[in-house]
């Protein structure tokens, strides 16, 4: 747990103007441009790597301009997917609004209503407590108990709940939610090895996916507001994951890597990377056409089916001796994961015919809520709705048409649990409520959080 700190609006120091400005200290966030500071980055160890060239996106164009109240509007790339001739940042900011004036009222007033709950149950000190919200949350909201989750998933959980305000249009410059995500970013910052780069603790399996989505985090948020010192802490947390994969592809539990690989850990990786390549960081190149081999070595041609650890081809996802009993067959999390990295790497059904064929069989495990929560994945789903979303066409029409009817009905309207989601399915037991709100969010941010790269309709 870290000291408190108060936020201010924009985390500059007040000086004198005769006299020249104090020191920054690097634990202060400050939302100024980029070029005001020169900040040395620490130079990344591992082979073959590029930063992003992507031209800017033409002055006029209003969907792709930055809400940063701190200096005028500039463009930026898509987060997190392919750079270059892809797409374009998607309409964070305004495209919750768009869902409003569009005739999909529902869905953004429940979007909003799933942010404020992540807002009213923030720690003072920035973070999400998993098992403990309903306890330490700024709000003082004790209402709500049901629904912890397991400590150690803190790191994590609290950069999924980032991600959802930062896929909305908030940032540590601005934006409805701006303090929350100052809190919170600052807090990622605090738990960061200064040597390194990992965002908490090697403790367990969890570690690694709490560092790639907390990496992920940290990037987009450097994205948006351009800040020095998240450059700096995002930078760390790139070469900590370049320096975790594996040799023969991409990642697993152990850093140093001892040459294993599975398809969920390595999403976030990849997810994490193209953040940073797009935010014109330093990243591994080798990483991504490594990635596409290690894809097509667990996928099964016949079904589209993509396992989730090698050389099994088609393998279902894991599971644990907390969620066994939920049968791994009403799933298809592993494929949704395979078909949106593939997407984010630059293939298309055109070139990457598998692709329709992921979409196929997912089209065959559509979302479907249950009491007993056997057929809810919400894992599942997060990553299906972005994937199919960039398939387009019929998938994603009756795939967003199932998505819709588990999804909306289901969010909490009662007293301190409004906005919220229950956290069932087999991964509830984690990361709890936060976790599971933050996905719901997520997931229907789909409209608006990243540009179709596919050209899809």
């Amino acid at each position: 747990r870290v000291e408190e700190r108060e936020i201010t609006a924009n985390f500059l120091p007040e000086v004198q103007q005769e006299d020249p400005p104090p020191p920054i200290p690097p634990e202060t966030i400050q939302d100024i441009p980029i070029d005001f500071v020169d900040v040395p980055i620490d130079p990344v160890d591992v082979p073959n790597v590029v930063e992003s060239t992507q031209d800017s996106i033409p002055e006029g164009d209003l969907d792709q301009r930055s809400d940063d109240p701190f200096e005028k509007p500039y463009d930026h790339a898509i987060i997190g997917a392919a750079g270059g001739p892809g797409g374009t940042f998607g309409e964070r900011g305004d495209g919750r609004k768009k869902l409003s004036g569009g005739g999909d009222l529902p869905t953004a007033i429940i979007i909003e209503q799933g942010l404020n709950w992540l807002r009213d149950h923030q720690s003072e000190d920035g973070y999400w407590d998993v098992d403990e919200y309903h306890r330490n949350n700024l709000s003082g909201r004790s209402g709500c108990t049901q629904g912890a989750g397991i400590a150690a998933q803190d790191i994590g959980i609290t950069g999924l709940a980032l991600l959802a305000f930062l896929g909305d249009g908030s940032s540590t410059a601005g934006g409805p939610y701006q303090a929350s995500v100052q809190r919170g970013i600052r807090w990622l910052m605090e738990q960061q090895d200064e040597d390194s780069g990992l965002i908490g603790e090697a403790i367990g399996h969890g570690f690694v996916y709490d560092h790639a989505i907390a990496t992920l985090a940290l990037t987009e948020s450097y994205h948006a507001s351009k800040n020095p010192f998240q450059k700096r802490a995002a930078q760390r947390a790139l070469n900590y994951i370049s320096r975790a994969r594996s040799p023969y592809g991409g990642w697993r539990y152990e850093v140093p890597s001892d040459g294993e690989t599975d398809t969920s850990i390595t999403g976030w990786m990849i997810f994490a990377l193209k953040a940073g390549a797009d935010a014109g960081l330093t990243i591994d190149r080798e990483a991504f056409a490594s990635t596409l081999q290690y894809l097509d070595s667990v996928t099964d041609e016949s079904t589209g089916r993509v396992s989730y650890i090698g050389p099994e081809r088609g393998g279902r996802s894991s599971r644990t001796q907390q969620n066994e009993h939920f049968d791994p067959a009403l799933s298809e999390a592993m494929t949704g994961v395979g078909l949106l990295t593939r997407t984010f790497l630059g293939q298309t059904p055109d070139s990457a015919p598998i692709m329709k064929r992921h979409g196929d069989l997912m089209l065959r495990t559509l979302p479907q809520w249950d009491k007993a929560g056997q057929h809810v994945d919400m894992y599942y789903w997060y990553y299906a709705t972005y994937a199919m979303y960039q398939l387009g066409g019929e998938h994603w029409r009756k795939w967003k048409k199932a998505m819709n009817g588990a999804i909306l009905p289901n969010q909490r309207e009662d007293g301190d649990y409004l906005g919220s989601w229950d956290p069932i399915g087999p991964w509830g037991y984690q990361g709890g409520r936060v976790y599971a709100t933050a996905t719901m969010v997520l997931t229907l941010e789909v409209y608006y959080r990243y540009s179709r790269l596919t050209g899809a309709k």
